[in-house]
């Protein structure tokens, strides 16, 4: 679908991409506005102060909502955006840009993302939804990890050093050294509860999360689903062995890895938390599930 845009609302992370956010969201204000489209900036000091200054944006009124930055500030606009009518458009200024990967969407170029806002094109997907059994309601794009990288992106949450990926892959060695496997308690679609054993479990509204890693490469944002990858080893070796597959999505055909589709799965792994679109979610146990048509999206 297509439509005219005259006045959106560009909500910026300045810290996204080691500081990237400020600069491509400056360039998108000019091009936008050079394609005669009124564009009003939000910046907020911190998530909470982010969220109240959109949502009193859509209370006002705006033709979209517009992110400047990466897959976690994207996660903040989708819980003000999910099951309504304004759409979201993406200027990519991460270091993951899963959404932005997703759609095609050039991710080191602040002026063609602006032009396809410009262009009002929108596609309606799939949001992923989480509900904690501590109350917790948390709307997603790409992947829920809960397994060994929600592990590792706790481990990381928690180290001051390295700063950037070398942080993950520091915390992710650290992780491999205590490797083990758990047990979780799995239900598909409302079916009876299953014990199995795990070491990665991901839950994709979306195919790929980590900047690129295609961990659900069979996912599709319009099917309704999830689609699941489980992934059960106490080598270190075979599990070193499948992340550099994952790059290709060719992990799926590992022995150790299985995948299957549901509309709705509850899981709970004792001591490991829920992370999606890269941000922690809460603890499990959660019942994740697919909404239909729960988003608007700007695309080319």
């Amino acid at each position: 679908m297509t439509g005219t845009l005259q006045r959106v609302t560009l909500l910026t992370n300045p810290a996204s991409g080691q500081g990237r956010g400020s600069a491509a969201a400056q360039r998108a204000v000019v091009r936008l506005q050079r394609r005669g489209v009124d564009v009003v900036e939000l910046i907020g000091s911190d998530a909470a102060h982010a969220r109240r200054l959109l949502d009193e944006a859509l209370d006002h009124g705006t033709d979209a909502v517009v992110v400047a930055g990466g897959d976690g500030i994207i996660s903040l606009a989708l819980q003000a955006l999910a099951q309504g009518d304004v759409p979201l458009g993406i200027i990519p200024a991460g270091t993951g840009n899963d959404h932005a990967r997703e759609f095609g969407i050039p991710r080191d170029d602040p002026d063609a993302a602006a032009d396809i806002i410009a262009t009002g094109r929108t596609r309606t997907i799939d949001l992923g939804r989480i509900e904690g059994a501590d109350g917790t309601v948390r709307w997603f794009g790409t992947v829920m990890s809960a397994g060994f990288d929600s592990l590792v992106t706790d481990r990381a949450n928690r180290m001051t050093w390295p700063r950037g990926r070398m942080r993950y892959n520091a915390a992710m060695l650290v992780e491999l050294s205590q490797l083990r496997l758990h047990t979780a308690r799995v239900s598909f679609d409302g079916g009876p509860e299953q014990e199995m054993p795990v070491t990665l479990a991901t839950f994709g509204n979306g195919k790929s999360y980590g900047g690129g890693m295609l961990i659900c490469p069979g996912a599709d944002l319009n099917d309704g689903l999830l689609d699941i990858t489980m992934a059960a080893s106490e080598s270190r070796f075979r599990l070193v062995r499948l992340f550099p597959t994952v790059f290709k999505g060719t992990h799926v055909h590992l022995d150790e890895v299985t995948t299957r589709r549901a509309r709705t799965v509850t899981i709970d792994v004792p001591g490991i938390n829920a992370y999606a679109d890269g941000e922690f979610v809460c603890p499990l146990p959660v019942t994740v599930s697919a909404v239909p048509n729960a988003l608007r999206v700007l695309v080319p």
